[in-house]
């Protein structure tokens, strides 16, 4: 019997933390053991996926595949927070700064670079968030940190005021900041950037098609089986019983049965029962029963 364990994929709204999206789902499924892969901030919006019972030992692995975004970047001011909830520090304006030149500028945030993350972020430092570090009036000095951006297309501009205004789509590795994405292109244009609004579009196979809104009187709460999570986000080996039998007791197998790289997810018949690293050791059992 199935334990209720699997990925809920929501629309997050505007103004809420990820934590909260977190406890609104506890409520709502009646059960404490739920994560999240990969915060949002409160200004964000879209897709957050939840692990709720036994799928929360995912998240972990759901959280390296590729996200998507779609936001509009301001040019011509900065942020302390390099988006629209911080106080601003310069606005020297975006005066004579073309959409050709912002075109011509994007293959340099494309592909993989350096990026130094934005200094409000959940980032430790000497086991202290940097954003406390910065609200606290400290001056962070975050490394710069290889990211992978692999597309970054604008989509129009507009004048707003003394401002330009970027909608643009990012497609990017886990671990990028699209708010520094805003930063880095102000401060290569001299004029200074920040994002006034991000939305995420896709984590790995969960794109906002699939998403649920659960800020609303009478939410629907869609949950993926931790089954299906498994054939969707990790290649699949059917195992025949006398194989599964060992597995379900954190047996391994040969490896030559695993694909080359990452992890492969183990079956028996439709049951998700394991994840074993390509050399064949275990990295965990799921099966109903095992925790």
């Amino acid at each position: 019997m199935s334990d209720g364990s699997g990925v809920v994929v929501v629309d997050k709204a505007p103004g809420v933390t990820s934590h909260q999206v977190v406890g609104r789902l506890r409520r709502l499924l009646g059960t404490r053991k739920i994560g999240h892969a990969g915060t949002l901030d409160p200004m964000a919006t879209g897709v957050l996926v939840c692990g709720v019972n036994r799928a929360t030992r995912l998240l972990g692995h759901l959280m390296l595949g590729t996200k998507s975004y779609r936001a509009t970047i301001r040019l011509g001011a900065s942020t302390v927070t390099d988006d629209a909830e911080g106080d601003i520090v310069a606005s020297p304006g975006a005066a004579g700064i073309s959409p050709d030149r912002v075109a011509a500028l994007l293959p340099r945030f494309t592909g993989d670079i350096e990026q130094v993350p934005t200094q409000v972020s959940a980032i430790k430092i000497d086991g202290v968030r940097s954003h406390a570090r910065v609200r606290a009036g400290e001056e962070v000095d975050l490394p710069a940190r290889p990211v992978t951006v692999h597309r970054f297309d604008l989509l129009d501009s507009r004048i707003e005021g003394d401002f330009l205004d970027l909608e643009v789509e990012v497609d990017c590795s886990p671990g990028t900041y699209i708010r520094a994405l805003a930063r880095d292109m102000g401060r290569e244009l001299g004029c200074g950037g920040h994002l006034t609004r991000l939305r995420r579009t896709a984590v790995g196979p969960y794109g906002i098609d699939r998403a649920v809104r659960i800020d609303t009187d009478e939410p629907v709460v869609n949950l993926i089986s931790i089954d299906d999570v498994a054939r969707e986000n990790f290649p699949a080996v059917q195992l025949e019983p006398d194989r599964a039998g060992p597995v379900r007791h954190g047996g391994r197998v040969a490896a030559e049965l695993l694909a080359p790289a990452g992890s492969t997810a183990l079956f028996e018949g439709d049951e998700f029962l394991a994840l074993h690293r390509a050399d064949g050791k275990v990295e965990a059992v799921f099966c109903s029963g095992r925790q």
